[in-house]
């Protein structure tokens, strides 16, 4: 598997969990807090769905534009400018929707750190599971396999 499927496994993956956050999110949100519980658990999942978008896109972004140069410092700006980018833009919604009449914090909160520990559960099972070589080597005899001339006769 390529670090292209990783990533976009990892999205829809992400995705489902979104939902299934939202869902249940939403039913606990409702049944505690009526129509606030609902909306803040929906948001909450909606955003943890995002940022998870966003780490994946920004690999997928980099790995175009570096042409999948790891060690090319595009990548890292690239990479850590998403993360950055994600870091401030979750905190200046937190600010923005703090003490919002229409939200219930501890929905929102609850929804957040499920998607957030869901997408690292994700993430480690993708990954574990990608069987990805660690190094791209070739084994002595590797060559010689596609023909048959180095084949001992008695």
């Amino acid at each position: 598997m390529n670090i292209t499927a990783l990533l976009k496994r990892v999205i829809a993956y992400g995705a489902i969990l979104a939902g299934v956050v939202a869902i249940v999110g939403a039913v606990a949100g409702l049944l505690t807090d009526g129509t606030r519980g609902l909306t803040s658990a929906l948001l909450g999942a909606i955003f943890a769905f995002v940022f998870l978008a966003i780490t994946a896109v920004s690999i997928l972004a980099a790995r175009k534009v570096t042409g999948d140069d790891f060690l090319n410092p595009a990548f890292f700006i690239i990479v850590l400018g998403g993360w950055l980018l994600k870091f401030v833009v979750f905190l200046v919604l937190l600010i923005l929707i703090k003490d919002q009449a229409w939200i219930n914090t501890v929905a929102f909160f609850l929804a957040i750190v499920a998607s957030v520990i869901g997408s690292l559960v994700i993430d480690v099972v993708v990954v574990a599971r990608s069987r990805m070589p660690y190094v791209d080597v070739k084994l002595p005899g590797d060559d010689d396999a596609a023909s048959n001339d180095n084949r001992i006769t008695p």
